[in-house]
């Protein structure tokens, strides 16, 4: 099955699946910040998020114990390889150019920039 982008509340309640690892509606509601959206809005979007399949669910009696069946890293994969596709030519040199330049990074960011580049290579060999 294809990866799906998520909408905002998607995206904040696998945030919140990926921290717990498992849990009900009524912890993932707890952790949500002020204001809340109410219970039904976020089974909902449990419901949605386990369609596009996401996460999966075990079943005890009445309630259902969610947990994320796509890794947080596997997302930030294909958040960042369609993000480089659609914005960046596939050019990490531009990311990097664009994110240097927007974020007004400093000498200090940088080096530390260069001393991870460094670094890398060094893993590389």
């Amino acid at each position: 099955m294809k990866m799906k982008e998520l909408t905002k509340a998607e995206e904040q309640i696998m945030q919140i699946l990926w921290q717990l690892k498992e849990g009900i509606v009524k912890d993932m509601l707890e952790l949500i910040p002020e204001p809340k959206p109410a219970y039904n809005t976020v089974s909902t979007v449990v419901r949605v998020l386990e369609g596009k399949g996401f996460i999966d669910h075990k079943a005890y009696g009445n309630s259902h114990v969610y947990f994320p069946i796509i890794s947080e890293d596997a997302y930030k994969k294909f958040t960042v390889d369609k993000l480089m596709t659609n914005y960046f030519d596939n050019s990490y040199k531009s990311l990097v150019s664009f994110i240097a330049d927007e974020q007004k990074l400093g000498l200090k960011e940088l080096d530390e920039l260069t001393e991870l580049i460094n670094n890398l290579k060094k893993q590389k060999k």
